[in-house]
């Protein structure tokens, strides 16, 4: 049998059936706050079977790049960025579906912002199949705004609040350890929800908290992109947001699990690293001037804390 053909888990078809209308949603309400430029479609096809369908905004009025990927790909050995944890699955074959979203904006005042959901179902001969889901989401700004970081948590905690009164506690410290560079000792951004392996509490328990991440996603960013998009900015601005932007393609390129799933598992590797900014600089040994907004990214939102 093909591996086309293989429907480990019944209801996959609505997985994949959500994951489209996620995309959708978030196109459409990012090619709303641009105001002027469409996503540009991609349809492509696995190497070993499957394929997606990749998103594509840039030099739009408000949004620099974006990018809104859809993927469905088949494989006949997981790759090494998902058994590092897991060596009893480095055997198996696997389907992997997900939606990942990563919005620059143009503007240094309105936060980069990233997303993601996933569902991976891994099978040998002899054995019952292994699922989980995976995902969340996180802000990375430039310059800081208590009521936006207060605003992007509150709308995490109400995703979580559904499903466990530790639920929000437990993923939010999960993405502060997750999206940190430990060579530079500091965090991406200021966080949000990380979840991976997650298989409990059943199949419609772990995908209906899924859909809550995915769908809570646009309100934790819609207002923050449409309150910032039209602020006043100059070249020094501009000059830190591209600086700051480095990060984000270290931890990337160096740390980030999605990204190495992708090329190891043979991904379209244009798809996979659209998520990268267009402009980005790097300056050696460059530090904040005192007092300065720029040093405030460091001191008041660049820390774990509670929000």
């Amino acid at each position: 049998m093909s591996l086309e053909k293989i429907e480990v888990i019944p209801t996959i078809t609505h997985i994949k059936d959500y994951l489209h209308y996620l995309q959708n949603r978030i196109c459409s309400f990012l090619e709303l706050e641009d105001g002027q430029t469409k996503f540009t479609e991609d349809l492509w096809q696995h190497g070993e079977g499957g394929g997606g369908r990749t998103r594509f905004l840039a030099d739009g009025k408000v949004i620099e790049r974006a990018g809104v990927n859809f993927s469905h790909v088949y494989g006949a050995r997981l790759p090494p960025a998902a058994t590092a944890k897991r060596p009893e699955l480095q055997d198996c074959r696997f389907q992997a579906l997900g939606v990942s979203v990563v919005v620059h904006p143009l503007n240094p005042y309105v936060p980069t912002s990233h997303a993601n959901v996933r569902f991976i179902v891994a099978e040998k001969p002899n054995a019952d199949p292994v699922w989980w889901f995976g995902g969340g989401f996180d802000l990375t700004p430039y310059y800081g705004y208590e009521e936006d970081c207060k605003h992007w948590h509150q709308i995490a905690k109400n995703a979580c609040a559904p499903y466990g009164d530790d639920v929000y506690s437990r993923y939010k410290k999960a993405c502060d350890d997750y999206f940190y560079l430990k060579h530079r000792s500091e965090p991406r951004g200021i966080g949000g929800l990380f979840f991976d392996d997650l298989n409990e509490g059943g199949f419609d328990h772990c995908f209906s908290f899924m859909r809550s991440v995915g769908d809570n996603y646009i309100e934790a960013y819609h207002p923050i992109i449409a309150k910032r998009k039209t602020h006043p900015y100059g070249e020094r601005e501009r000059e830190f947001q591209c600086y700051r932007r480095g990060r984000y393609v270290e931890f990337n390129l160096l740390y980030d699990r999605g990204t190495l799933f992708g090329l190891q598992s043979g991904g379209r590797t244009e798809s996979i690293l659209m998520s990268l900014p267009p402009q980005v600089s790097w300056k050696y040994q460059w530090q904040p001037q005192a007092g300065s907004p720029e040093a405030q990214l460091y001191e008041r939102f660049l820390v774990a804390k509670e929000w």
